[in-house]
């Protein structure tokens, strides 16, 4: 089973928050959102992961709107 750091916090890169916005029209609050869906659901992506352990995170937001987030967990921050 996978499990979030507890409590939740999220370090963003400034290229990576540009690109959602622009790319997807996502902001970072609103990707922030779909972490405490209760719905969501969390899977390993090992196909991808290569020096460091890759998640993948489908949920919604709080406009429901359907999100598919891929990250990695470093130094317990997100």
């Amino acid at each position: 089973m996978i499990a979030l750091p507890d409590p939740v916090t999220f370090i963003w890169d400034k290229g990576n928050e540009r690109k959602n916005l622009e790319k997807h029209g996502v902001t970072s609050q609103e990707v922030e959102e779909v972490f405490f869906d209760p719905q969501k659901k969390l899977l390993g992506d090992k196909f991808h992961s290569g020096k460091e352990d890759r998640y993948l995170l489908i949920g919604q937001t709080k406009r429901q709107r359907l999100l598919f987030v891929v990250f990695t967990i470093r130094n317990l921050k997100i």
